[in-house]
């Protein structure tokens, strides 16, 4: 039996924090597989140019390959995944390999948006935080870990991320089996999943 848990939510909620709970906790029986890697190729565009596109518009990532992905690994079938480079804006020319596991960990911003891949899951979570909380994680990040500027953040906050949180990310949390507020800070609820799953495995 192999069980696919979705982990949604806005950008810096928490989400991911929350997906490496899961995977601690499961060890050798989890994998974890980022929507992030499925970001879509624009080689053929300058880095400025990159920088300028809305990364958080669904038509911006290859879901049909990622949906094609988690279906291999519940056939008990290795993959070979996407990465990608935040800092250039583009995919790298090697893919990672992946084997399957009993706990399918699957998470991203916009993973709801999609009905077939939102049917994939077994297990939906949406990781609440509030905006201006999310915001602040976001341009930590971002400065710290992704080499942006302070100005080209806010920018991109502005012009894409919230309204493309307000327009797709948050009616999908409907979608949601549990929600899960204060994100990967939220002991009680990590622990219940965790037991649920254990239940569910059993």
């Amino acid at each position: 039996m192999r069980i696919v848990i979705g982990i949604a939510g806005g950008t810096a909620s928490g989400k991911t924090t929350v997906a490496e709970r899961l995977f601690d906790a499961f060890g050798n029986d989890a994998v974890m597989l980022s929507h992030d890697y499925y970001y879509k190729p624009h080689d053929d565009l300058s880095l400025e140019e990159r920088s300028h596109l809305n990364y958080d518009h669904p038509d911006s990532l290859d879901t049909a390959l990622m949906i094609e992905h988690i279906k291999e690994l519940k056939k008990g079938n290795a993959i070979m995944h996407p990465t990608y480079d935040f800092t250039t804006h583009s995919r790298n020319p090697v893919s990672q390999r992946m084997e399957s596991a009993k706990i399918i960990i699957v998470e991203g911003i916009l993973i709801y948006t999609d009905s077939k891949l939102c049917k994939l899951c077994d297990v939906k979570l949406f990781v609440d935080a509030a905006a201006d909380v999310r915001f602040i994680r976001r341009l930590t990040r971002d400065v710290n870990e992704r080499g942006r500027t302070m100005q080209s953040v806010i920018d991109q906050y502005l012009t894409t991320v919230k309204p493309m949180h307000e327009q797709f990310v948050e009616p999908s949390k409907a979608k949601a089996d549990l929600i899960i507020p204060q994100g990967g800070h939220n002991e009680i609820a990590i622990n219940m999943i965790i037991d649920g799953i254990k239940k569910k495995l059993n």
